[in-house]
C-alpha cells in the first residue's frame, strides 16, 4: 500500500519528535540523562531538543544513575513528568533501588494517592560486539516486577506513539528500544524499522499486540528486533509453502495474551523469539499463556528461540552464534513438523 505524503523516520527521530511535541504542549515534561543535551543522546533520541527547550528542560546529568533516576521519581511525585534515559539497560544494577523500590512501588505504597508519571527509556540489544555489560535485553527482568508498564517498539510508527502514550500515563513506563533498530549508522540498523510516521501527535495503545503478518500454519511471537527476524523467517517459510503469522507484542506489561491465544488457536503452532535470556523469561511466559489457557489448540510442542543462559561474549563469532536469527526460527519449525 502506498501512503500519500509518506514520511519515513528512524526510531531515534520518531522518539525525539514525540518528546518535542509533548514538551511543546505540556510544560511539566522534561528530560534527564547522560549526554542527552548537547550530544542529543548516544542513540539520537533527544537530538535538537536542547536548542528548542534549553538546559532547564533538557538536563545533562553526572554519571550517577541512582541520583538522577531517584530525582526523577521525586519530580514525578511532585507533579512533573520526567523522561529519563538509562543509557544501557545493563546499568540497571547500579540504580535498581531507585527503579524498583521507588519508581515502581510508591504508587502502591501510597494507596494510589501518589502518582509516578515518569518514563525510563533505555537501550537494549547486542550484535555489535560490545560484550556482556552493554549488550543485554533484560526484558524479563523488568516485566517480572509489578508496578511498571514495559514497552518495546519494533518500528518508528510504534516508537512515536508509544513514547507519547508513555509520557501521558500516570504510571511509570519502562521504554526499551533496541540499538539495532534506531537508525544510527555506526550501529547498523534494520531497514524495516524505518517506516512512515505521521506529522501529528498520536498514541499507540500500551498493552495491545499487533498481528504484523497474517498466516495459518504457525505463529511467531516476538518483540523489538525479533519481529524483523520473524518476518524474515516467514518469508523463507513461504517459499516452502508454509504460511506463518507474526505477532509483535509491542508491550510486555500489560501483556496482550488474548491476541497471542487467538493466533495460536488459528495456527496450532507457536514459536517465541526473544533476545533476552532463555530461562525464566518472556518466551516462557508467552508459552504458558497459551498452554495454561487451552493446550488442546496445539498441534505440536511450542519452541523457544532465545539467548542461551551465558554472559554475552565480546567475540563477534561467538555472539552471533548465540543471538536469535531467522535461520534458527525456520529450523525450529522444521523440528516442529517432524514432531
Amino acid at each position: 500500500m502506498t501512503i500519500s505524503n509518506e514520511r519515513k523516520l528512524t526510531i531515534a527521530r520518531a522518539m525525539a519528535e514525540s518528546i518535542q511535541e509533548e514538551m511543546q504542549v505540556d510544560p511539566t515534561v522534561f528530560v534527564m540523562g547522560e549526554d542527552i543535551a548537547a550530544l542529543g543522546g548516544v542513540y539520537g533520541n533527544t537530538r535538537g531538543l536542547l536548542d528548542e527547550f534549553g538546559p532547564e528542560r533538557i538536563r545533562d546529568t553526572p554519571i550517577s544513575e541512582t541520583a538522577f533516576i531517584g530525582a526523577a521519581v521525586g519530580a514525578a511525585q511532585d507533579g512533573m513528568r520526567p523522561v529519563v534515559e538509562l543509557m544501557f539497560v545493563d546499568f540497571f544494577g547500579v540504580c535498581f533501588d531507585a527503579i524498583y523500590n521507588l519508581m515502581a512501588k510508591n504508587n502502591y505504597f501510597s494507596g494510589g494517592n501518589v502518582k509516578v508519571p515518569m518514563v525510563l527509556m533505555t537501550s537494549t540489544g547486542g550484535g555489535y560486539s560490545d560484550a556482556g555489560q552493554h549488550s543485554q535485553c533484560l526484558y524479563g527482568t523488568f516485566a517480572h516486577l509489578p508496578g511498571m508498564k514495559v514497552v518495546a517498539p519494533s518500528n518508528a510508527y510504534d516508537a512515536k506513539g508509544l513514547m507519547t502514550a508513555a509520557m501521558r500515563d500516570d504510571s511509570p513506563v519502562v521504554y526499551m528500544y533496541h540499538k539495532g533498530l534506531q537508525g544510527m549508522g555506526w550501529l547498523g540498523t534494520e531497514e524495516g524499522a524505518t517506516v512512515h510516521v505521521p506529522d501529528e501527535s498520536y498514541t499507540v495503545e500500551i498493552g495491545k499486540a499487533k498481528v504484523v503478518r497474517e498466516g495459518t500454519d504457525v505463529t511467531i511471537v516476538s518483540l523489538g528486533m525479533g519481529v524483523h527476524q520473524g518476518l524474515a523467517a516467514a518469508a523463507t517459510l513461504a517459499e516452502q509453502g508454509v504460511n506463518a503469522e507474526v505477532v509483535d507484542l509491542v508491550s510486555l506489561v500489560p501483556l496482550d495474551r488474548d491476541t497471542i491465544r487467538q493466533s495460536v488457536a488459528k495456527t496450532g503452532r507457536l514459536i517465541v523469539v526473544d533476545e533476552d535470556y532463555m530461562s525464566y523469561g518472556v518466551s516462557a511466559e508467552v508459552i504458558a499463556s497459551v498452554t495454561e489457557h487451552d493446550i488442546s489448540v496445539l498441534k505440536a510442542a511450542p519452541k523457544r528461540i532465545a539467548y542461551p543462559d551465558v554472559p554475552i561474549p565480546y567475540a563477534r563469532v561467538m555472539e552471533q552464534y548465540c543471538l536469535p536469527n531467522a535461520d534458527k526460527i525456520v529450523a525450529a519449525f522444521g523440528e516442529m513438523k517432524v514432531a
